[in-house]
């Protein structure tokens, strides 16, 4: 999360591609890098436009997608690299077959409420009284996006430290904030806030399979998430936030199994209610959680909506 929103210089995507390219009809999408500056360029082969990136957007498994500043706006270039093609291809959801203008082709305003939501998931410290500060922002997610200000906390512990003592993990005494001690519901909106919430994809829904992406709203759909949920199904449970995201589906099996047995000669019991696999105990997510492409992200994501899959069936909304 560290890198999910970086001054376009830091890309490192962008430093080992000198040139990428591609082409939407009569219309030419291109980004050159040289000397830390990458600049984007569009062209209907009788005028071009072109404009120095400033901003990206994550760290480029997945895709990364860019922001140039006008006139001391943002906008969205139309192409975003993607990881899986290793290359260019519209912004997801800002494909244009019949842009009306090369302004048009090239970009779209980023601009309200927008820009500075944008900012708040991806970077840290940019908001001051619910406008954008420019000046403030920290590229990436640092300690100080999820647990607060930490200046009072850092003072507490160096003056603990200095008369030998060890302040416990608690937020009175070490004066900041732990989102590992929230609700299962709490904590799975704190991270919902930028993973998307039950409420966010039911007030302005992602519709049908686009909602795969919101993967609290997913776990929450869950039979295992009850009515309350599970500290041993919120996010942290399986993803620890301070390390690199785990993408082997069956390092997961010891969460699966905090809950169901491992055999079905077992009897369930309060620790364990769950029951025990028919097919097996290795894999899990492999099967439980099955993974959808969306075409725009050339990407396939994992559904965290856990559940019995039958062959054939729709996916559940």
């Amino acid at each position: 999360m560290a890198r999910t929103a970086l001054p376009v210089a830091d890309s490192d995507i962008l430093s080992t591609h000198d040139r990428l390219t591609f082409q939407a009809g009569k219309i030419n999408y291109q980004i050159a890098t040289a000397g830390g500056k990458s600049v984007y360029t569009v062209t209907d082969g009788a005028k071009s436009m072109s404009a120095p990136l400033t901003w990206l957007f994550g760290d480029g498994h997945i895709g990364q997608s860019y922001l140039f500043e006008r006139d001391g706006n943002f906008y969205e270039s139309r192409a975003s690299y993607f990881g899986t093609v290793q290359g260019l291809d519209f912004t997801p959801g800002r494909k244009l077959t019949d842009p009306q203008s090369l302004e048009q082709a090239m970009a779209r305003p980023v601009v309200g409420d927008e820009v500075v939501r944008c900012f708040a998931c991806h970077a840290t410290g940019s908001t001051i009284g619910d406008k954008l500060d420019r000046s403030r922002v920290i590229p990436g997610i640092s300690c100080e996006a999820c647990h607060g200000p930490g200046l009072k906390h850092s003072l507490a512990q160096r003056m603990a430290s200095a008369e030998g003592q060890v302040l416990e993990n608690d937020q009175k005494t070490d004066l900041i904030f732990d989102p590992a001690k929230l609700s299962p519901a709490d904590a799975v909106d704190f991270c919902g806030s930028c993973h998307g919430t039950w409420w966010d994809v039911k007030l302005a829904p992602p519709v049908g399979i686009a909602n795969v992406r919101s993967q609290p709203y997913r776990l929450e759909k869950s039979r295992c998430w009850g009515k309350n949920g599970d500290a041993r199904l919120t996010c942290v449970a399986c993803h620890d936030p301070h390390q690199q995201l785990v993408r082997d589906t069956a390092s997961y099996d010891k969460n699966c199994l905090s809950c169901h047995l491992a055999a079905s000669s077992t009897k369930p019991s309060p620790d364990h209610p769950g029951p025990a696999c028919k097919v097996s105990a290795k894999d899990c997510a492999s099967c439980h959680m099955p993974k959808y492409e969306l075409g725009d992200f050339h990407y396939k994501f994992a559904d965290h909506n856990i559940r019995v899959v039958k062959p054939d069936a729709p996916y559940p909304e």
